[in-house]
């Protein structure tokens, strides 16, 4: 059942789920009206009908529910956008002059954020059901049809800059998001004024040129979606820039410069980095066995991705390191069963050669 609009004393309501929220480890809130963000639908299909999304077959086939809050949840009137902090201490661009080193993205070198954003949202959501009868809620990390970055954005987190990812001025870009969809009809905050200004400090900094425009994304061209999302060879075009990147990319985010205001004493703590994640050895990536893998990796979103993709981006980072001494492991990994690991394995020597 939908719920009756609140009462007049209902902004009380708000300040007390905000001070929930940030009981449970949220260090941003915002609430925007369901239909707050009207443009999500027209710039997804645009996207999808460019064909950047590349093998990311889910953002296609659930697009009409992803366009809109009420596309999911016809019922749904508010939507509560929360925002768990990950900023690092340390700068991620640094390990690009350790080329014997792989780059795990920050977001991935500690806990699994799915299982921390979504206890605390079902925490929060809990609180709010006890607290308002009849109130409905649904909760949402990323893994549902959701456009969490719109609908933060509309909510009041911040904006999204020219690398299409939210920024937020208090915590620049190093945000987990997770929305509540609810019945009721809470006040909304406004939505966050975009102040990248003339800066294209992310567009420049990206290796494989994966922004045709501002607030464009080509997910093809991306190291993110390479190094992740894509199963199979990568275009040998880009493997070069992917450098020493062996899961994800942080570059455009670590060059934003309102990262300079985000405070590493809001990090949620399940997301400081296990030793093992900050600057693996590529020696013992290329190593890894399927058990290996599951060993190393358990806990954390690096294992969705299996041991084929990581020894398959590590092979590639090898070849770009000019360091002969994975000349052995290479040469091994050429028999690999998997042929994608075979193949990468072949090009870095080859790189390594010449």
């Amino acid at each position: 059942m939908v719920a009756e609009a609140l009462p007049l004393n209902k902004s009380s309501l708000e300040q007390r789920l905000e001070a929930v929220a940030r009981a449970h480890g949220f260090v941003a809130f915002g609430i925007a009206e369901a239909g707050a963000a009207p443009q999500t639908a027209a710039r997804l299909n645009q996207w999808l009908a460019e064909g950047r999304h590349g093998d990311m077959i889910w953002m296609e086939s659930r697009a009409e529910q992803r366009s809109s809050p009420k596309g999911l949840w016809p019922e749904v009137r508010s939507v509560i956008a929360l925002g768990m902090s990950y900023a690092p201490a340390q700068d991620p661009m640094a390990l690009a002059e350790h080329p014997t080193r792989g780059r795990i993205s920050v977001y991935a070198q500690g806990g699994d954020y799915h299982d921390v954003v979504k206890r605390a949202l079902k925490a929060v959501a809990r609180w709010l059901v006890a607290e308002v009868k009849d109130a409905e809620v649904k909760v949402f990390v990323d893994t549902a049809p959701v456009m969490e970055k719109p609908l933060s954005a509309a909510a009041g987190l911040g904006w999204q800059g020219k690398h299409t990812n939210l920024v937020s001025r208090d915590h620049g870009s190093w945000l987990f998001l997770g929305a509540i969809y609810t019945t009721l009809d809470l006040a909304p905050a406004g939505p966050g004024r975009d102040t990248c200004g003339s800066c294209s400090a992310c567009q420049d900094v990206c290796p494989t040129q994966a922004f045709p425009a501002p607030y464009r994304l080509d997910a093809r061209r991306c190291i993110s979606y390479l190094t992740i999302e894509h199963n199979g060879p990568i275009p040998v075009a880009l493997r070069r820039g992917i450098g020493n990147h062996v899961y994800g990319c942080d570059d455009c985010l670590a060059a934003c410069p309102w990262n300079k205001f985000a405070d590493t004493a809001h990090t949620h703590r399940a997301f400081l980095p296990r030793a093992e994640m900050a600057a693996p050895s590529l020696a013992d990536l290329l190593a890894l066995d399927d058990a290996d893998f599951r060993e190393v990796f358990a806990g954390s979103p690096i294992k969705r991705i299996g041991r084929g993709r990581m020894v398959r981006n590590a092979a590639i980072a090898a070849g770009n390191s000019g360091d002969t001494r994975f000349v052995p492991a290479l040469t091994r990994l050429t028999e690999d069963e998997s042929p994608m690991v075979a193949d990468a394995a072949l090009w870095a020597l080859a790189e390594l050669a010449s």
